[in-house]
């Protein structure tokens, strides 16, 4: 069985604002005990091994209003190292003139393989029409785009901009543009995620951030869309990332349900 992290973290320490330290030093001690030694490809890698995973989307985040600015250049450097990192660009729309060209470069300049786009801590409405441009170039180059929906504890973020229903119009705009829901509307909007990812064939649901073993209490008809949840861990959100693991394949699902979240619905949307 192979096993893809769909969502994990980066950065050197500059990178973060400090109530992300302050959070993350809480939820990931370890990490703290030498935090650039910890951050480093060679060593993620070899954490990646311990914990039993096969792949790790690295994610970019340009949101220096909340969490900070990990830069685009920085991840695919650091996904250089191997090719079972995978690098997902960020933009921050609100911000950059021209987000469709800026898109275009980091996949062709630096090999970025999808778009983290985060709507409460970048603060607009992901149907906003001036968006739409840059959900074209997506669609034209075949990438994933994450989107962040949901709850968030860091400074600054606003909710309103996190409620997965306003990718209805993404969906139905941009039918073959694949809209993933990172932490499936976490604490607000479930059962409208999962509607979502019911209803067009173009959306999926990335678990992380998520207790595991309350998938079922959140998605209570999780099997009837097996094929659109994809794992992930928020790591360094979480200290360990095998006990995910584990505790997803403790829950009462076939072993092929089990099996296309940890890792083949990732595979098949990034083409590994």
């Amino acid at each position: 069985m192979v096993v893809v992290d769909f969502h994990v973290h980066v950065a050197e320490y500059g990178m973060w604002n400090p109530w992300v330290h302050e959070y993350m030093k809480r939820v990931n001690p370890l990490v703290y005990k030498n935090f650039e030694e910890n951050m480093s490809p060679r060593n993620f890698l070899e954490f990646m091994n311990e914990e039993g995973i096969d792949y790790a989307v690295v994610l970019a985040e340009i949101a220096p209003l909340t969490t900070g600015i990990v830069e685009n250049e920085f991840v695919a450097e650091f996904c250089r190292e191997s090719e079972r990192l995978i690098p997902f660009a960020s933009i921050n729309p609100v911000t950059d003139p021209d987000p469709a060209e800026t898109l275009d470069k980091l996949v062709h300049d630096l090999g970025m393989k999808g778009l983290k786009l985060l709507p409460p801590y970048q603060h607009f409405y992901p149907n906003d029409a001036k968006l739409y441009p840059l959900y074209s170039k997506a669609q034209e180059l075949d990438i994933p785009v994450n989107f962040h929906t949901g709850s968030s504890v860091f400074k600054n973020a606003r909710l309103k901009y996190a409620d997965p229903l306003y990718l209805d119009d993404v969906a139905v705009d941009f039918p073959d543009l694949k809209v993933v829901q990172a932490h499936g509307g976490r604490g607000f909007w479930y059962d409208i995620a999962f509607f979502l990812a019911k209803r067009h064939k173009n959306v999926y649901i990335d678990v992380s951030g998520l207790p595991p073993q309350n998938l079922l209490k959140y998605f209570p008809d999780f099997e009837e869309i097996a094929d659109k949840f994809v794992f992930g861990s928020d790591w360094p959100g979480v200290p360990r990332i095998k006990r995910n693991v584990e505790a997803i394949w403790r829950l009462p699902l076939r072993d092929e349900t089990k099996r296309k979240i940890l890792g083949e619905n990732a595979r098949k949307m990034l083409k590994l």
